[in-house]
């Protein structure tokens, strides 16, 4: 059974995702402040974790930096706030999703799905040979990106967005088809989550990430990885 964890201090809301995923055939913790939320989920012993941004003790944009290091979990984030700079600030920091409230219950156990599929999907990947251009190599048996010489742990959705533009060098994908094949579903309201990530890949990758020489940004177009 994949466990869940709730961050989130309205208990209302909190009962309600908790009942519906239960329903679901989840099983569900919930901690209701930034801090003991926190601390549970550097257990590491959840499958996915539902992280509301507004927290008491520590927000949700804290709690998201601090454990996407050490904890490689799918992470959704969950506001009522309805800014793309705030989606934006979750998504740099780590997160793999996010929900603006209100939202029905039918689509949170959707979404929580379909980011326990993607994941899933990822890690059960096994191929022995590592896919090398040039001075980056990526290894999806180790999930590791080697970049000259330097090893670098990409969280989930970079690391699987960085594989499929190698593996498809060259080739140029609109920001619409990244999101559709990487999380699996149409990016409605979504289309800042991939720039955002192409963003930290290039952090992790490029020599000078402000004039990239691998992942361009063809204007209009979308995308590529360059050989």
């Amino acid at each position: 059974m994949k466990r869940i964890l709730i961050i989130e201090d309205d208990k209302e809301i909190a009962g309600i995702e908790r009942d519906y995923l239960q329903l679901s055939g989840y099983d569900t913790t919930i901690a209701d402040d930034g801090v003991e939320g926190m601390r549970l989920a550097l257990t590491g012993h959840f499958d996915l974790i539902l992280l509301d941004v507004m927290l008491p003790g520590i927000d949700g944009f804290g709690i998201c930096r601090r454990i996407r290091g050490a904890v490689d979990v799918p992470i959704i984030m969950v506001t009522a706030r309805r800014s793309d700079i705030d989606k934006i600030r979750g998504l740099g920091f780590g997160a793999d999703g996010y929900m603006e409230k209100p939202f029905s219950p039918g689509v949170l156990v959707a979404r929580v799905k379909s980011q326990l599929a993607q994941y899933e999907r990822l890690k059960g990947t096994k191929k022995d040979d590592a896919i090398r251009i040039g001075d980056i190599a990526l290894d999806p048996s180790r999930h590791v990106v080697t970049v000259r010489g330097e090893e670098k742990a990409l969280p989930n959705k970079e690391f699987q967005l960085l594989e499929f533009l190698m593996i498809n060098a060259d080739h140029v994908f609109s920001r619409e088809t990244l999101y559709m094949r990487i999380w699996g579903m149409e990016p409605i309201g979504n289309t800042a989550t991939v720039p955002v990530h192409i963003n930290r890949i290039r952090e992790a990758i490029e020599e000078d990430p402000a004039n990239p020489k691998h992942i361009l940004n063809i204007w209009g177009v979308g995308y590529k990885f360059k050989p």
